[in-house]
């Protein structure tokens, strides 16, 4: 009869622990920021990026900044009209030479919006 309490109060703690745990446990949420995008970009002019890391960047809407959400949708309109995912499976690039020319601005606006950012919290 001891044993038989002995374990039935060990599975309790365990399952109550374990119960316990995941309530307390917060579901992983991931955010675009800046840096990912200007990483992302700076792959894709370089012809380094797959059409797999694009889509799962810039395919994720940004809900906590409406600036970055813009971009993102920017970036998006450049690969619908200028993207050549078939290519870049084979060694090509992922966008026209046009859809990169466009890539370098979006990516040049937004980093010079990050310095503005930047410089804005210094003060």
């Amino acid at each position: 009869m001891a044993l038989f309490l002995l374990i039935f109060v060990v599975s309790m703690v365990v399952i109550g622990s374990t119960i316990a745990m995941m309530m307390l446990a917060r579901t992983p949420r991931y955010r675009t920021e800046p840096q990912h995008l200007l990483r992302l970009f700076d792959r894709v002019l370089g012809d380094e990026a797959s059409a797999n890391e694009w889509h799962t960047v810039v395919g994720y809407p940004v809900r906590h900044d409406e600036y970055l959400e813009g971009v993102r949708r920017s970036a998006m309109l450049i690969m619908d009209e200028h993207g050549r995912p078939s290519q870049a499976t084979t060694g090509g690039s992922l966008l026209t030479r046009t859809g990169r020319e466009e890539l370098g601005v979006l990516r040049d606006h937004l980093a010079a919006h990050m310095a503005l950012e930047e410089g804005r919290r210094e003060f």
